[in-house]
């Protein structure tokens, strides 16, 4: 008897991400872009190194390593950290956000794509990625900086931005768009989920972790944290969401807990090893006969990104109360794209919602955007010593005190 073709796959999919995620680590550079090469060549694209037999089986998987990176994300967001950003970090992501939006729907449309395709562009590039982002502010010894703590506030809410995003794309997906009954009905189920979750989450799983505190070791709290997960995970698709949302809705219930610093503890291993899968299918996706024909969107979009979220950050981080340098480091520490985009793509991919060609160029972007982000970070002083060197005392007094004007206002 064989092995079966899952434990051969995993088994290649291992390897290659072992050494791959090695060298990238010796290179100094995030290792979810070794993740992504590692997928690339085990893929049926490159040919010289054996590829990947059962893809439904590594589907399975990367779904999986989704519902584990969106609990885990769960676990960092809590409503405490959202009351301590405070105005400053909504303000600052109600600008960027719907901005980056627009930006994206008119490069979507100026280079021929269809409404679908450019609006889903436009969602996939309004949202930086926390993990890259904290990940290259560790490296560079930057994350106990004042910049850092007001970007990571506003990446609160832009993951939550990537959630009501992926809760009304099954909605459009099913052709009922922003009108008619049908929206009611999917809005007037969102407000029930969301009551279920306040309920869920203030009184019955802090309580029931408290009065079982001296039953749960690390294993025992391994199990009940999956089993809250993936059972949240079962009703949000059974009242008509993503699972997705379902795995973030449960890691946010948690966050409140008690127990929540174990429990993100206990499941990093769990979540790094899905999560490894789901980044390598996310490669196999890459093409490279795609990459050159879109190789000039895929500049573009780099540019846009690059432009457009280090001009929305400072200008929006200013208003936010943060001085024109101060809002300088935190606008060039969001030029990328990583996580959600992936996330947000493959749903769409899934419902039909974008094109097929539309996911390699997201990556390959990601990629690229994800390789810049310490340079865009080291960049933001050279530029603001830069641009105070041209521009007038006066005018630079003047946009700090519209900062700290905004924040006192």
């Amino acid at each position: 008897m064989g092995i079966p073709t899952i434990i051969t796959d995993l088994a290649l999919i291992m390897i290659v991400a072992s050494i791959s995620t090695v060298i990238f680590k010796w290179l100094k550079q995030p290792i979810i872009l070794g993740y992504i090469v590692a997928g690339f060549l085990v893929s049926k694209q490159f040919v010289f190194a054996p590829d990947i037999i059962g893809d439904a089986d590594v589907e399975v998987w990367a779904k999986i390593g989704v519902v584990f990176l969106l609990f885990a994300l769960g676990l960092e967001f809590s409503f405490r950290k959202v009351a301590k950003v405070g105005r400053s970090a909504l303000s600052a992501s109600a600008i960027i956000i719907p901005g980056m939006i627009l930006v994206g729907l008119a490069v979507g449309k100026m280079l021929g794509w269809s409404m679908s395709n450019s609006a889903m562009l436009g969602c996939m590039i309004c949202m930086s990625s926390t993990t890259i982002i904290l990940k290259a502010l560790d490296d560079l010894d930057l994350r106990s900086h004042r910049f850092a703590s007001v970007v990571l506030g506003v990446l609160i809410f832009e993951d939550l931005a990537a959630i009501v995003i992926m809760v009304l794309l099954p909605t459009i997906a099913a052709g009922q768009a922003f009108e008619g009954t049908e929206f009611l009905f999917a809005i007037l189920r969102l407000v029930f989920f969301l009551i279920i979750w306040l309920v869920i989450g203030i009184f019955f799983i802090p309580s029931m972790l408290k009065r079982a505190k001296k039953f749960l070791n690390d294993e025992t709290l391994l199990i009940v944290s999956t089993g809250l997960c993936l059972g949240m995970v079962y009703f949000a698709s059974a009242v008509g969401f993503s699972e997705e949302f379902g795995a973030f809705v449960m890691g946010s219930i948690l966050a409140e807990t008690i127990e929540a610093e174990r429990i993100t503890k206990v499941m990093t291993p769990i979540k790094d090893f899905f999560g490894a899968v789901f980044f390598v299918s996310v490669g196999m996706l890459v093409d490279p006969k795609i990459l050159v024909e879109y190789a000039i969107p895929i500049a573009l979009l780099v540019l846009t990104i690059l432009v457009g979220q280090s001009v929305f950050g400072t200008f929006s981080f200013m208003l936010g109360g943060e001085s024109l340098k101060s809002a300088m480091r935190c606008g060039f520490s969001m030029a990328q794209i990583g996580e959600f985009s992936f996330i947000i793509a493959s749903l769409g991919l899934s419902l039909g919602v974008i094109s097929d060609f539309l996911y390699p160029v997201v990556v390959a972007v990601s990629v690229i955007t994800t390789f810049l982000t310490p340079y865009m970070i080291r960049l933001a002083t050279p530029a603001y010593n830069n641009l105070e060197s041209h521009l007038p005392n006066k005018l630079i007094n003047s946009l700090n005190q519209i900062a700290v004007g905004s924040h006192h206002t």
